[in-house]
């Protein structure tokens, strides 16, 4: 029995020591794991953490009674400072940014929705309870480690004492030249406090933004302008406004997908000017970059710069004048076609659109692509049915076009316009609805290959549109609405988009000619580029 007792004792002490190591081993990756994944990288996760000498040293000072309060708030710190890195890679991995902790919590319901349209309801539940079950586990995992680790610095004070005083000397006389394990990875490590302090600056400035919004909106050049002095140039014209999904800067320079796009704009060019149009091409700055299309549409519609979620709210409550709404008061029929609608959506009322047509109310009888609710070739032919077909008075219409919203597969075949129909033509297609996270399982450079092509038929199809309704009164502006993830773009590939003009009527083209455009649809490498939100009085202004 005594050797028993003593193995069972021996054992746990092993055990004791294996989950204490475990524990520092967890506290110091929490405090050293990147919040981006293109940083992942052995050298991150072997920085020495100013944060964990400062710890270990606060517990050796503190009295008994204060070190346990301590520990328990330090770790649910840190659980929390994991939780926002864990947001930061997913907001890195599809928008381009880290996570707003003031100004992004409304992003996360389209995200759900998303998931119940594509996955389904189940899905979607299952989705938010697992995000809410690992929040709570990490908080609860890290303070349980933090507090292990303070009962072993009580009972082992002597020993930590010195361990930390020879790891203070090793940090500082790595510190003091910059050592580092690779480029941009120091040796020692203070990034959870650079972290924590450039959050905390972060919440500042978004419970800040509010104001600053509204001071911006406050000024609008075209306020109270008389309708009839609203775009005197355009009379008379058709007005199309296409918005192509993730249409970013990357289709047309990145190396990997340039070719294939950069061919479709260069043979639409070719075409369109068989067909006696013209086209002139730019850039763009997307205030949104993987994500957040209404954003993009609402700053271009608007003139100013919607980045986040509570400016669209406070834009939307407002009587600001936007394009479609400047159409209108000039006199013309100002329609939204928004196939990816397929809800209420109160706030369309504040583009001052005649009417809104949503994915019900255009007729679509085919499957899904994707995420796309229905092909941009149906989308076209349904507006065109619903408002040009017919003598009509001219219209305006703002259409987000679907086709190259990630994953940018399956996609449909090109029809006849002659038998788009009701869109049953797709159903003989192989169509589907994956998710978009299903890019990330994949090659990216098949997946770079699937948006080329994606945006290759919506080009293509906006192009074949003009060539078969097209005439000497339709006016069409077509730009992307962000860039797509950075799957496709990689790192640093920015937020610029490509915009264009297409008209016949030479005077429409020759009022451009201030603005410095590059000739044809595809914006060459030197083409201006301006932030989109100066879109607006732009246009109002050259079409006054």
């Amino acid at each position: 029995m005594p050797e028993g007792g003593a193995d069972g004792r021996g054992r746990r002490a092993v055990g004791t020591v294996a989950l204490t190591v475990a524990a520092a081993v967890f506290v110091v990756s929490a405090l050293v794991v990147p919040s981006q994944f293109d940083r992942f990288t052995p050298a991150a996760f072997l920085r020495l953490p100013l944060e964990g000498l400062l710890g270990v040293a606060l517990a050796l000072v503190l009295p008994e009674r204060a070190r346990r309060p301590a520990a328990v708030a330090g770790g649910a710190l840190l659980g929390v400072l994991l939780v926002v890195k864990a947001l930061d890679l997913g907001f890195h991995a599809v928008l381009h940014r880290p996570f707003d902790l003031v100004l992004d919590w409304p992003l996360l319901t389209p995200a759900v929705d998303y998931v119940d349209v594509t996955a389904g309801r189940f899905a979607a539940v299952a989705a938010v309870v697992g995000a809410v079950a690992l929040a709570v586990a990490l908080v609860v995992l890290t303070t349980r480690s933090v507090l292990r680790l303070t009962r072993a610095v009580g009972r082992h004070r002597l020993v930590v004492t010195r361990s930390v005083a020879v790891v203070a000397v090793v940090w500082l006389t790595c510190a003091a030249p910059g050592l580092r394990l690779a480029p941009g990875v120091p040796i020692a490590s203070h990034s959870a406090a650079e972290f924590a302090y450039d959050r905390a600056r972060q919440v500042g400035v978004g419970l800040r933004d509010k104001d600053r919004f509204a001071a911006e909106a406050a000024v609008d050049a075209f306020r109270g302008t008389p309708g009839d002095e609203l775009l005197t140039a355009l009379r008379g014209k058709d007005v199309v406004l296409a918005f192509v999904e993730s249409y970013g800067r990357a289709a047309v320079e990145h190396p990997e997908i340039a070719a294939r796009v950069g061919a479709a704009l260069d043979a639409g060019t070719a075409r369109l000017a068989a067909a006696w149009y013209g086209s002139r091409s730019a850039f763009l700055t997307s205030p949104t970059a993987g994500g957040g299309s209404w954003l993009a549409q609402a700053t271009l519609m608007s003139g100013l710069w919607v980045d986040n979620q509570q400016r669209y709210r406070t834009l939307v409550s407002s009587d600001r004048l936007t394009l479609g709404g400047a159409f209108r008061q000039a006199g013309w029929r100002s329609v939204g076609v928004a196939p990816g609608i397929t809800r209420a959506w109160p706030e369309g009322g504040f583009f001052d659109y005649h009417r809104v047509y949503a994915s019900g109310d255009l007729g679509y009888r085919g499957p899904r692509f994707g995420y796309a609710t229905m092909p941009d070739q149906y989308t076209l032919a349904a507006f065109q049915r619903a408002e040009r077909d017919a003598d009509h008075a001219p219209v305006m219409a703002a259409i987000p076009l679907l086709s190259s919203h990630v994953p940018w597969s399956p996609l449909p075949s090109p029809v006849g316009w002659d038998e788009v129909g009701d869109g049953s033509v797709y159903r003989a297609m192989t169509s589907g609805e994956a998710p978009a996270e299903a890019i990330f399982g994949r090659d990216p450079a098949a997946v770079r290959a699937d948006y080329a092509r994606s945006v290759e038929y919506s080009v293509n199809t906006l192009v074949s549109y003009v060539e078969t309704y097209g005439d000497d009164d339709l006016v069409l502006v077509f730009l992307g609405d962000h860039q797509p993830a950075p799957t496709v773009t990689g790192d640093g590939a920015g937020r610029d988009v490509p915009v264009t003009v297409v008209a016949r009527d030479p005077a429409v083209l020759a009022r451009t000619s201030g603005w410095g455009w590059s000739e044809g649809l595809k914006p060459g490498p030197d083409a201006p580029v301006r932030p989109m939100h100066a879109f607006r009085d732009q246009f109002l202004t050259t079409f006054r």
